[in-house]
């Protein structure tokens, strides 16, 4: 198994939600495709969209890749061919500012109000901020809050897909790192163990990814939609992919202020057991990002 639950050895109580994210890392592995360098060096002029609430999304359009690593973890494999439709993500992780303002709460160890937030549970992030910023907005809500299902036709937000995420991610590229596949550069775009100072930092204080991104490697580790599973790569769907049906754990992507350099490429995948009975014990690395479909489509 490539994840090592942080949570699971402090946790001790009876488990209402299967949804959570991994910690435990991996060994560095090369990526789906080749390893030159990334196709697109410079940030494109991708549509950039400011939601009711003022918050940046941007318009990730339709397209295709190479999900996976062929020496990364067995989880990373076997390197499939992706369709993804075009969709809206947040430009940076929630802030704390922003999730206090839509719940009333803010539960991080990192205080700070662009900081992102963490100690949040998936259930957290998805049923109360997701749910709650649609109304805000006049949108459908995806989640149905006592099954958690979600409605991929409703108009609101909702967590991004495994897929979906590291498509965003690579925007284009195909090496371990958007960057490139060397890892000297990570400094430039994520706060991670080698920079970090032991805690979180503003959003978007790094360089973004080509498409415009900023944070998706390092600061926190950022819940996906999908439950988690160890062989789901060689039997999901080709086009947008959800994940498993069901599971005991979901789905975190992205690095985090804690972790290594090696930890922190495109493919890399985390598990983790749910929500948290108390703040105290909830993980200072896990946070979110939100996306939507495309306005045209609504």
């Amino acid at each position: 198994m490539k994840k090592t639950n942080i949570i699971r050895g402090l946790l001790a109580f009876v488990v209402i939600v299967v949804v959570a994210a991994g910690c435990g890392k991996r060994e560095e592995s090369a990526s789906g495709g080749d390893e030159s360098s990334p196709k697109t060096k410079k940030t494109l002029a991708m549509k950039t969209l400011k939601t009711k609430l003022g918050i940046e999304m941007i318009l990730i359009p339709a397209g295709e890749f190479m999900m996976g690593a062929n020496d990364g973890e067995d989880d990373e494999k076997p390197v499939r061919r992706v369709q993804v439709d075009a969709f809206l993500m947040d430009r940076h992780e929630v802030t704390q500012e922003s999730f206090q303002s839509i719940t009333g709460k803010n539960p991080s160890k990192y205080k700070g109000p662009k900081n992102p937030v963490e100690q949040v549970s998936w259930y957290y992030a998805a049923i109360h901020y997701c749910n709650m910023r649609s109304l805000r907005e006049g949108l459908k809500p995806c989640y149905d809050s006592k099954t958690m299902k979600c409605n991929f036709e409703a108009t609101g937000y909702r967590l991004p897909t495994e897929a979906e995420w590291e498509y965003a991610c690579r925007a284009g590229t195909t090496t371990k790192y958007f960057f490139g596949k060397n890892s000297s550069k990570l400094t430039k775009y994520a706060w991670f163990k080698d920079n970090s100072g032991k805690t979180t930092h503003p959003v978007a204080g790094k360089e973004p990814n080509p498409w415009g991104l900023f944070d998706m490697y390092g600061n926190v580790l950022e819940w996906c939609h999908d439950f988690y599973s160890e062989e789901s790569y060689g039997k999901a769907e080709q086009k947008n992919p959800h994940g498993p049906a069901n599971g005991e754990e979901c789905v975190l992507r992205g690095g985090r202020w804690n972790s290594s350099a090696e930890d922190s490429r495109s493919s890399s995948r985390y598990s983790e057991t749910p929500k948290f009975a108390d703040a105290c014990f909830g993980a200072d690395t896990y946070g979110f990002r939100c996306v939507r479909k495309r306005p045209d489509e609504n």
